[in-house]
């Protein structure tokens, strides 16, 4: 169960966030990056229930073969719609990896708390349909905003996209620490 932190977590994502290279400058009132940061997040908010699928399961948290299937998927989706696959492909490893930061979390948190632990496990087929929803609409947002990401402004903008995000969706300090993970190379330095 997460505890909503949200000033803490809004703290911790400007924080972050603002201490990446290139982000002196002052941050937007609004973000056009939204959209990212809140897609990076729903798609966060699923890695709670791949570990419940997995967990007390051989499955493990790392799975080479389903994280390539994912990339290639997205790569190929980047060029249909004149999207830099290269690009997109960096992009979806840093939110695989921030999916596994969840995880690996959870199954910590599972283990040292096992009355904590999921008592039902999700079909984890119906949850990553959810996920591929989740990144056709990320790659389209990322396509959309290019001219966003590359600009000097892109780090305050997606500061501004993450604090809002945390507001919004109040993530506990592992999904906000996975969030922060996520959005790694969203912007062209």
């Amino acid at each position: 169960m997460r505890i909503p932190t949200p000033l803490s977590a809004t703290a911790i994502a400007a924080a972050a966030l603002l201490a990446l290279p290139g982000t002196a400058t002052a941050a937007p009132a609004s973000s056009p990056l939204l959209p990212v940061a809140s897609l990076a997040a729903d798609r966060l908010a699923t890695a709670d229930l791949v570990a419940a699928a997995k967990w007390g399961t051989d499955s493990p948290i790392d799975d080479p073969a389903r994280e390539q299937q994912v990339l290639d998927t997205v790569a190929a989706q980047a060029r249909q719609i004149g999207a830099d696959p290269d690009e997109i492909r960096r992009i979806f490893r840093d939110q695989i990896e921030a999916n596994k930061v969840v995880q690996r979390g959870l199954f910590a948190r599972w283990t040292a708390h096992p009355d904590q632990a999921p008592t039902t496990k999700p079909d984890l087929n119906v949850v990553r349909q959810t996920i591929n929803r989740i990144n056709t609409s990320l790659v389209q947002s990322l396509a959309d905003t290019t001219p966003d990401r590359t600009v000097p402004t892109c780090r305050p903008e997606l500061t501004v996209a993450a604090v809002q995000v945390t507001y919004e969706k109040h993530p506990d300090f592992l999904h906000t620490k996975a969030l922060i993970r996520s959005l790694a190379s969203i912007c062209r330095d």
